[in-house]
């Protein structure tokens, strides 16, 4: 991937060397070594302090609708958390590492993507911050650890990722490449993208009066259809002459590997599909693949789509 060079976004908050806003968070979040369970997606993710896999079945649903997952693990009921991200403290070197540059490439990249898709629809498009920090973080969306990965808050429109998670993903998960770590960041972004098309907000809504089976079901096509964006991302990042031989697959490999098939079968050694809510790895690789091919928003479609 040709990123080097390019523009870069400011839309950046680092938070990566201070407690990001998480004084006496520990007491009352319950972070510990493991990471966060609560009742709608799941994620699998290394932790990366304390070493083991984590398989949060049901989290990043609620995360996806800007609620607290937390909450209702301790409390048994959901609120929005008010986003007590302070200004960053990291050192100067830290924040201009390569990695740190290219994820700012890369989010440059799909603020010129999107902004492009908006305007050409009448719409403007609003852009989200990045907020990069180590261990843990709090959003407006509750508390997090690394061991969540990535994730998108609606209720503060912002992606939160610890970059560490990059090298989980290559070493555990064997997705390497720099395309591979792109369409992480995309796939984030695709959900701010459902955000402001207000996808999001009716899939809370039509949550309330689902049970679980069915609530899984809609997660899938929620994070089907942001792998299909991420796509479109890629489609318009292919025609700017970036990507390079190699990389396609390298982001198709990525989705293969975080399917929930594959997760599940990697840590429990078999698979139960009415938990799935993220989509096989088949089901991610062709739905990130039709976004790329396409460019198109309506080709994204995983609402009405047979899956």
């Amino acid at each position: 991937m040709r990123w080097r060079g390019r523009r870069q976004s400011d839309n950046v908050e680092d938070l990566r060397g201070e407690n990001s806003g998480m004084q006496g968070g520990l007491g009352q979040g319950g972070l510990g070594g493991g990471g966060l369970i609560g009742p709608a997606f799941q994620l699998v993710r290394s932790g990366g302090i304390s070493g083991i896999v984590i398989l949060v079945v049901l989290f990043f649903g609620l995360k996806a609708c800007g609620l607290d997952p937390l909450q209702f693990l301790l409390n048994g009921s959901i609120a929005p958390v008010q986003n007590q991200s302070r200004t960053s403290g990291a050192p100067s070197q830290q924040r201009n590492d390569e990695m740190t540059q290219f994820v700012r490439t890369v989010l440059a990249e799909t603020e010129d993507t999107w902004s492009g898709i908006f305007k050409a629809n009448g719409k403007t498009y609003t852009m989200p911050t990045l907020v990069l920090f180590n261990s843990q973080v709090r959003s407006a969306c509750g508390f997090a650890s690394s061991a969540s990965g990535p994730f998108y808050c609606p209720g503060d429109r912002k992606v939160y990722i610890d970059l560490s998670f990059y090298n989980e993903l290559a070493n555990r998960f064997g997705a390497s490449g720099d395309f591979a770590q792109a369409y992480v960041l995309a796939h984030e972004v695709g959900h701010h993208v459902q955000n402001l098309l207000g996808i999001l907000p009716r899939v809370n809504q039509m949550r309330q009066s689902m049970n679980e089976a069915d609530a899984n079901k809609l997660s899938v096509r929620v994070e089907l259809q942001a792998d299909c964006f991420a796509g479109i991302w890629g489609h318009y990042t292919n025609q700017e002459g970036i990507v390079e031989k190699g990389d396609l697959e390298e982001a198709i490999n990525a989705a293969h590997q975080i399917g929930d098939d594959t997760l599940q079968k990697r840590t429990q050694g078999y698979v139960v599909p009415e938990t799935f809510n993220h989509g096989t790895s088949a089901q991610r690789a062709e739905w990130f693949t039709r976004g790329y091919n396409s460019g198109k928003v309506d080709s994204c479609d995983t609402f009405n789509a047979d899956i």
